[in-house]
């Protein structure tokens, strides 16, 4: 499984206690995590396994506050989030992803995108503040809600702020086709009214690997994006596929995602492995003989190839996913000669996740 948004790096999660605190499970930086219908919750950690968050897919998610019942909403499955917004309340303000045409993505392809009424919004907010008044981080989902009109999403910024007390963040997804609507102007003042960081899904600076995979733009237009976000004051975490070159092109991919994340110089960077679900166009071509899986020692040369010509100041590095052959964690460049031998030691002594481990 492999998820086109970024920031991508996936954890599944269910539940259902009725307390949207709940959701504030522990988890590693970076990706995302589903939201289905459970029982009852379930937080725990191990390298192999799904953290799963509990929110009833279209199903009534009762509180009780003070002994009385509280505002009964509506989640629609399935919900993602980054593991980075753990501690946050999810408020679902769109459907789906407004691209929806990445090969190696499934997250929602069986949702068709739609952007809620705004009398949904704003019942949804209300009932947020119900289940979470003391909130300090609040994620927008679905996918790519920086697609929204920027009136739209000054108004909602200004609401949450308002109807929150304590509110210090809010995050998104954001694609880059719905960054690059944006103008330099409508960044800025989304982050003037609060929009403090966007999880980019970069996957590749390749072209020839972004266009086989239909992420919808070029390199060139990857670092247009990033940079506009970053000059607007809004932080920024990327996230990169390893493998996702195939072993034809993964020194391209390294090299020129290399390139782009350099151009770019996010404040976060994420790298999980390639996980291919059966469901996907990617998985086709697979069977079908034109991609072959990149195998673990390459992946390994692919990462380091992409950390000796990472050229970025002040960034966090993780690369500590289930997904990934091996655990990498660092701030870069500063830590890059030490990522560097890790990798060198990992290889020589064999120290690699084994395959039947890796998971999302």
């Amino acid at each position: 499984m492999i998820h086109c948004s970024l920031s991508a790096i996936n954890y599944q999660l269910s539940t259902t206690n009725y307390q949207l605190s709940t959701i504030h499970c522990s988890t590693a930086k970076g990706g995302c995590i589903q939201a289905v219908a459970s029982p009852s919750i379930n937080c725990y950690n191990g390298i192999n396994r799904k953290r799963q968050w509990q929110a009833s897919a279209n199903q009534h998610l009762p509180q009780k506050q003070n002994g009385k019942r509280g505002h009964p909403m509506t989640y629609e499955a399935p919900l993602y989030r980054p593991p980075s917004e753990a501690r946050s309340l999810i408020l679902q303000l769109t459907l789906g992803c407004s691209h929806n045409q990445c090969t190696f993505c499934y997250m929602y392809k069986g949702k068709p995108y739609r952007v809620k009424s705004r009398e949904a919004m704003w019942e949804h907010i209300a009932w947020g503040k119900a289940m979470d008044p003391g909130a300090r981080r609040i994620f927008l989902a679905d996918g790519n809600v920086l697609g929204l009109e920027t009136p739209l999403l000054l108004e909602i910024l200004a609401t949450l702020y308002r109807e929150f007390p304590s509110l210090e963040r809010v995050s998104v997804y954001g694609g880059p086709g719905d960054m690059l609507e944006k103008t330099p102007e409508e960044l800025t003042s989304l982050h003037q009214a609060g929009l403090q960081l966007v999880y980019l899904g970069v996957e590749s600076g390749s072209d020839t690997v972004l266009q086989q995979v239909r992420k919808g733009v070029t390199s060139e237009e990857m670092i247009t994006a990033g940079v506009r976000v970053r000059e607007a004051g809004i932080h920024l975490s990327c996230m990169l596929i390893s493998g996702l070159g195939g072993t034809i092109h993964w020194e391209a991919h390294a090299l020129e995602s290399a390139r782009v994340i350099s151009a770019i110089n996010p404040e976060y960077l994420g790298l999980l492995t390639l996980l291919v679900e059966d469901n996907t166009p990617l998985r086709r071509q697979i069977q079908q003989g034109s991609f072959q899986l990149l195998p673990p020692e390459k992946v390994l040369a692919e990462t380091r190839l992409l950390l000796e010509h990472l050229q970025v100041t002040d960034c966090t590095f993780r690369s500590n996913h289930p997904s990934n052959y091996l655990n990498l964690a660092g701030v870069l460049n500063q830590d890059q000669q030490r990522l560097l031998a890790e990798i060198k030691e990992a290889g020589e002594q064999g120290l690699l996740r084994p395959e039947g481990w890796r998971a999302l």
